[in-house]
């Protein structure tokens, strides 16, 4: 297969999770193949994150510019494209700087594309979602020309990592002057409400099928038996039924707890795009084909109104018989 490269993003200095999910990716590609990640920022977060790398994967590239400091995907893709080579197959998260970067990119290329890949097949079959997510398409590539694909962040849990000992090559000298037409004006922070949800360990996110806003009080409740708090999709943030910090997905949070219960929530990659970290994923949907299914460790299919009161009699039933436990392994 052609050489293999993956983009890797970074937040603050650090390697963002979607890194070792593409990682992961790559080696269901083609386990022959040792993936190369490019790196590109400015600056010496762009240092932190390539020392990162080299203990993932055994090549870094790493692309220094002035231009990258804001992570343009315009000025980005003008790099890239002077560095890789012909038929390079490039992996990249599908998020907001994804679909801004990938599209142009196999433009430029002349490569083929696919985004929001969801599993990687035998062969060169890949599955992506069609009409909203009701649909599932296998797509045969010919990877000779080369690939631009996005990665749905979440889909592809990452390995048991074998630390390596990476190398460094700054291809940034091979970068000269690159002419944006795009500036960047300022960063608007997330709003944050009562509950910050991107710091809970436990998140109970209700969406549509929650029916009504009274039906959240079952959801507050079994968050509240979990120690973790209430988030929710779009739609009902949209329903004005929770405020817009609540919200996960791409037009919302990202959030990375260690116990994600979907109650209610197709699984829109908008959504799904929200969730980091590969949290222990429970999913509780009446309709068998939701999406959710495909990501979830767990999944239920059952009337929320019916099942959340239950599980939340059963947690608190459990909680109570732990700390008679502990009570009576005090006393003695």
């Amino acid at each position: 297969m052609n050489p293999i490269f993956l983009i890797a993003l970074q937040r603050n200095g650090a390697l963002d999770d979607t890194v070792a999910e593409l990682i992961a990716t790559a080696k269901t590609l083609d386990p022959t193949v040792q993936a190369t990640a490019i790196a590109c920022g400015y600056g010496p977060e762009l240092d932190a994150v390539c020392a990162a790398l080299t203990k993932s994967v055994p090549t870094t590239w790493k692309i220094s510019h002035e231009q990258f400091a804001t992570f343009n995907a315009e000025a980005i893709r003008e790099g890239l494209v002077r560095i890789l080579p012909k038929g390079a197959i490039v992996l990249v998260a599908h998020d907001h700087f994804g679909m801004d970067l990938a599209p142009g990119l196999s433009v430029k290329l002349g490569a083929a594309y696919v985004p929001d890949v969801l599993v990687v097949e035998a062969g060169q079959r890949l599955v992506r979602q069609e009409f909203a997510g009701q649909f599932n398409a296998r797509m045969e590539c010919d990877f000779s020309g080369g690939a631009v694909i996005t990665v749905r962040p979440g889909v592809f849990k990452p390995g048991s990592q074998v630390e390596v000992n990476g190398v460094v090559v700054d291809k940034s000298s091979e970068v000269s002057a690159i002419s944006v037409r795009r500036r960047y004006v300022t960063t608007i922070p997330a709003q944050v409400g009562d509950v910050d949800i991107t710091k809970q360990t436990v998140l109970v996110s209700v969406g549509r099928g929650i029916q009504e806003a009274e039906n959240i009080e079952l959801a507050q409740e079994l968050a509240d038996a979990l120690g973790g708090a209430v988030s929710c999709s779009r739609p009902v943030v949209d329903a004005k039924w929770l405020d817009k910090s609540r919200q996960v997905g791409s037009s919302g949070a990202t959030v990375s707890p260690k116990v994600y219960l979907a109650c209610g929530i197709s699984g829109s990659f908008q959504h799904m795009a929200g969730i980091k970290g590969s949290p222990f994923l429970v999913a509780i949907n009446k309709n068998p084909a939701a999406p959710i299914f495909q990501f979830a460790d767990v999944g239920i299919v059952d009337d929320l109104l019916e099942f959340l009161p239950a599980l939340t009699e059963r947690v608190r039933e459990l909680t109570e018989r732990q700390g008679t436990k502990q009570t009576a392994s005090a006393a003695h």
